[in-house]
């Protein structure tokens, strides 16, 4: 079986030499850029599976990388979670709406790479129907009938509630920025103020009750649904 191919862009070789041997450890084939412009450069040559992506780079910052890589379309559908040090949130809400796939908050924990990593690559691996019908630990979002139950009990929701519940179940594991949810529930060129989606994942979370940790909140940037 082929090898995935990850390729790392960070300026901290310590960090470097951290994931590099946890990815391995797990069968992954990684190559290195410490450099930003060196990354894109070895992006557009090898193709990997994924890129983790450090934001603060010399030579070129993540961004660019992030710009470059989205508006290419050889390289679009590449995977790319972002890695940020705390009070990059703000570019963290930028890349995400790049098309950036998900984030990580330095420090992590080489579990939480790898779990991270396994989620994306999954999310991103051909599906033959795309399902209509999710059930996650009890909780079942039937898309075809629009309906939502916890345990064979309907729980009642807006549509506005019920497009928001659907799209993050719909990618699990994946953060979204507050922007990102308002323009898929109620649609792009509307001006709303996007701290409104806070008031529609509120109701959300307390009509699912024992369920409601599943959606989890991203400080500083909006939320992702978890399973656990």
């Amino acid at each position: 079986m082929k090898k995935q191919k990850i390729i790392v862009v960070e300026d901290e070789p310590d960090l470097v030499d951290v994931v590099t041997y946890n990815l391995k450890r797990e069968g992954y084939l990684v190559l290195a850029a410490q450099r930003g412009d060196e990354g894109i450069n070895l992006i557009r040559s090898e193709r990997p599976d994924l890129v983790l992506l450090d934001l603060m780079l010399p030579g070129m910052d993540g961004l660019s990388i992030c710009r470059q890589m989205k508006s290419d379309s050889s390289l679009s559908e590449i995977p790319i979670i972002i890695a940020s040090a705390k009070g990059e949130e703000s570019d963290v809400v930028i890349g995400l709406e790049m098309g950036a796939d998900d984030y990580l908050a330095k420090p992590f924990s080489p579990r939480e790479l790898l779990a991270r990593i396994k989620a994306v690559l999954r999310r991103g691996a051909p599906r033959d129907v795309i399902r209509e019908r999710l059930v996650i630990r009890g909780l079942v979002i039937d898309s075809g009938k629009h309906e939502v139950r916890i345990e064979d009990e309907i729980v009642s929701l807006t549509s506005t509630e019920f497009k928001l519940l659907h799209h993050l179940a719909s990618s699990k594991g994946r953060a979204f920025s507050r922007e990102q949810l308002l323009n898929k529930v109620v649609g792009m060129g509307v001006v709303v103020v996007d701290r409104n989606i806070d008031v529609h994942i509120r109701a959300v979370r307390k009509k699912l009750g024992n369920h409601s940790n599943m959606i989890q909140t991203i400080r500083g940037v909006g939320y992702r649904f978890v399973e656990d």
